[in-house]
């Protein structure tokens, strides 16, 4: 076992944990997102004393060694072969740095792997990499590689390959969300140390670096990729892609020559077969198609889904807390928005809690109009304004604005708890003094005007730490232009500049404080209404087995097995 030098703010985390400032999950995470393994901070956990000479033993990984991954699949008696068959979309994609939805990378995450992987405790663990480590300052990241890892049309991934894809990323034009969440940095800082090392130079500092490489949007292709998955499926995945008909059905095939090994000693994946399929915009058909045997599992299900299935005798369901959810985006610039009282009057015309019953069935958490939820580390329990129409009149006319105000909603007319969230919205609001027109249409034309539309419900995936979200959706560029990804266009200098701070703070109570100050300024001062966040679950035949509860909904099949 070696020795690896631990970062200070390890060192100080140490002292944390002892003083019982902090938790053992925020430690190991905290520890392991400066690049120490998992292994040295468990050690560190056990000996409950202070690092020795600041160092202390480090094992890194094998080649072969998969992450830690947390299923209820056993330690023996695993069986090989079989297929897969799960109901879910079936997307138009392309180049996988703009997936705007995690329902995108379902089929594609078993083609193409990722740098790092979180697991379900919010772990963030080495992947295709072998390690990382940040310096001192957090300015600096180096991140070692995985040897001997091959794509498969057999090109060996190296450095190249990633250089690639952070260029990928960081190119404003290409339009990934990665180029909002990585604001911290350009490529001009993206250095070929090696064949097996790359090193990152920010510009400011930041932590969050590890968890990035781990989005749904950060699935690595090789050098010279030429933007069409479909076209070019390469990856370094379990299977390859077989047969991929949008709006219909794909089907995945096991890699023989998989770089990761099972736990028989033999290469993942166990399955043979993953077979996808879409069997239309109405999930109805979905539970229909399990409950009949079609499928053996349902991805991303909904809430009615969950109601039938939860008490199934032959159905495992693991339901997780999430900060997923589903947000009332207002355009900042555009009428009648502009006005803060405006925003504040709406926000006082949700009852929270008749809003969560209508759309989740009370499965879930109370929002506060920030984009920070329970489920983040930094959370922090600020009240969310009451229910209160009589306060939205009053805000309407310091406003000096016309009532009742006529404005138009748009909202997904597939996703249920959007346009739960939106009758409940327009109900309520007109004794608050507006009138709100709900204009639904197919999440297929939602996602045209979701940028642009005046006011609108987004679908927004989980994220692990908050500055994560923020940074996505609510930041400008160097020029103060909103981000790609900030769909209501509020730029607010306070909320950035604090953001950015958080961004490069690792002490987990320094960084509570500092989210819980974005907090109050979002729910004051931004454009959005956020009445609840979601439970998320998995669901699937009680034969399948080694099915990960991931909080972000990724489909993640390496080491799922069924029963013979």
């Amino acid at each position: 076992m070696e020795t690896k030098k631990i970062h200070p703010l390890v060192t100080k985390a140490s002292q944390q944990l002892r003083e019982g400032n902090i938790s053992r999950r925020d430690f190991l995470r905290l520890s392991t997102l400066v690049g120490l393994s998992l292994a040295s901070a468990e050690f560190l956990v056990a000996c409950g004393s202070e690092p020795v000479a600041t160092e202390a033993p480090a094992a890194a990984p094998a080649a072969t060694e998969a992450p830690v991954v947390a299923t209820e699949a056993p330690k023996s008696g695993i069986v090989r072969g079989g297929t897969l068959t799960c109901a879910t979309r079936v997307e138009r994609v392309d180049n996988p740095a703009t997936f705007s939805l995690v329902s995108a990378s379902h089929p594609w995450r078993h083609v193409i792997e990722y740098l790092t992987h979180t697991d379900p405790t919010g772990i963030t663990h080495p992947y295709l990499l072998e390690s990382w480590k940040a310096s001192d300052d957090l300015l600096t990241w180096t991140l070692v590689l995985r040897k001997g890892i091959k794509f498969n049309n057999g090109k060996e991934f190296n450095a190249d390959d990633v250089m690639f894809n952070f260029k990928q990323w960081l190119t404003e034009s290409v339009k990934s969300s990665m180029y909002g969440a990585m604001s911290y940095m350009d490529y001009s800082g993206v250095e070929r140390t090696d064949d097996y090392t790359v090193t990152l130079k920010l510009k400011s500092p930041s932590i969050f670096i590890p968890e990035h490489l781990a989005q749904y949007a950060a699935g690595i292709v090789p050098d010279g990729f030429g933007g069409d998955l479909t076209k070019e499926p390469v990856g370094t995945g379990a299977f390859t892609m077989e047969e991929y008909v949008v709006g219909e059905r794909c089907r995945l095939k096991a890699r023989a020559d998989y770089w990761r090994m099972g736990e028989d000693g033999k290469p993942l994946p166990y399955l043979d077969e993953i077979v996808m399929v879409q069997l239309g915009e109405d999930r109805a058909a979905d539970l229909s198609a399990y409950q009949s045997d079609q499928v053996d599992t349902i991805l991303e299900p909904n809430v009615a889904i969950w109601e039938a299935l939860k008490d199934d005798a032959n159905t495992t369901v693991v339901a997780t807390p999430t900060t997923a959810t589903r947000v009332l985006r207002l355009r900042v610039d555009q009428e009648p928005w502009t006005k803060n009282e405006v925003r504040q009057a709406l926000k006082h015309c949700q009852n929270r809690e008749k809003i969560l019953a209508l759309a989740l069935q009370g499965q879930g958490t109370i929002g506060n109009d920030s984009h920070v939820g329970q489920a983040n580390p930094e959370y922090v329990d600020i009240a969310p304004y009451p229910f209160d129409p009589a306060k939205s009149m009053e805000l309407l006319k310091a406003a000096g604005v016309t009532t009742p105000v006529k404005v138009e909603l748009s909202v997904a007319s597939d996703w249920p708890e959007s346009m739960a969230f939106a009758q409940a919205l327009k109900e309520d609001a007109v004794a608050g003094g507006f009138d709100i027109t709900l204009k639904p249409m197919p999440a297929t034309e939602y996602w045209n005007i979701w940028t642009t539309c005046n006011m609108g419900i987004t679908w927004w995936s989980h994220r692990t730490l908050a500055p994560m979200t923020l940074a996505v959706a609510y930041t400008a560029d160097a020029d103060g232009k909103p981000g790609a990804w900030n769909e209501s266009g509020w730029v607010d200098k306070e909320f950035s500049t604090i953001l950015t701070e958080a961004i490069g703070t690792l002490d987990v109570e320094k960084r509570k404080e500092l989210v819980g100050k974005l907090e109050v300024i979002q729910k004051e001062r931004g454009s959005i209404l956020l009445p609840f966040f979601m439970s998320v679950w998995k669901i699937y035949k009680k034969n399948v087995h080694g099915v990960e509860p991931t909080p972000d909904e990724y489909a993640i099949f390496y080491e799922t097995w069924k029963d013979a």
